[in-house]
C-alpha cells in the first residue's frame, strides 16, 4: 500500500449520519461522533494531516474543523476533485499519498484521485463499488475512526510531512 500522509473528509454522511434537524428558531443540529473524534486525534499524532472538503457551507463545519485542529477546511464545494488537488498540492503531496473519505456520487471524482478511497458501510452502491475500502461502520457512526485504524494498522501511515 502507498504510504498516506494525508486524508481529506466529507462532512455530511460521513463524520455525521447525513441527517440534521432544525431548532426553532431556524438552526441547524448535526451529530458528530467521538469515535471518529478519538480516531482523528490519535492519526494526526502518528503524523497525518487532515482536510475537510463539503459541499455545504454550514458553522458546523467550522466548529467541527475548529474542535479537531483542522485548518484546511473547504466549504460549499461543488467541485471537490480541484478541492483535493488544492489540499495536496497545498502539502506538497502528490494524490497517491492522500486518502479521500466520501459517501455519494458527488464524491465519486474526489475518490477517482485520491490515492486511497474510502467509504462508510452506508455509503451509494456506486460510491461503495470505487473505493478501496468500504467501512462496516455507517457514516457518523464511527466510520472515520475505522477507516484511520485500518490505515494505521496496515502500515499505510508514512512518515510525518515536513
Amino acid at each position: 500500500m502507498t504510504p498516506i500522509k494525508a486524508v481529506a473528509l466529507d462532512v455530511d454522511g460521513v463524520l455525521t449520519d447525513g441527517f440534521f434537524f432544525w431548532g426553532p428558531e431556524g438552526e441547524e443540529f448535526k451529530r458528530f461522533s467521538f469515535r471518529d473524534v478519538m480516531g482523528i486525534s490519535l492519526a494526526k499524532k502518528a503524523g497525518l494531516v487532515f482536510a475537510l472538503i463539503s459541499g455545504e457551507a454550514t458553522p458546523q463545519v467550522d466548529r467541527y474543523a475548529k474542535k479537531m485542529g483542522i485548518t484546511d477546511v473547504h466549504k460549499g464545494c461543488k467541485d471537490k476533485a480541484a478541492a483535493l488537488r488544492e489540499f495536496a498540492g497545498s502539502r506538497g503531496l502528490p494524490l497517491e499519498q492522500v486518502c479521500f473519505i466520501g459517501d455519494d456520487v458527488n464524491d465519486l471524482p474526489a475518490l477517482a484521485l485520491a490515492g486511497f478511497a474510502a467509504v462508510p458501510g452506508d455509503a451509494h452502491p456506486k460510491v461503495k463499488a470505487a473505493a478501496d475500502y468500504v467501512a462496516q461502520a455507517r457514516g457518523g457512526n464511527g466510520a472515520v475512526r475505522e477507516i484511520l485504524d485500518y490505515l494505521m494498522d496496515n502500515g499505510a501511515v508514512g512518515p510525518k510531512p515536513s
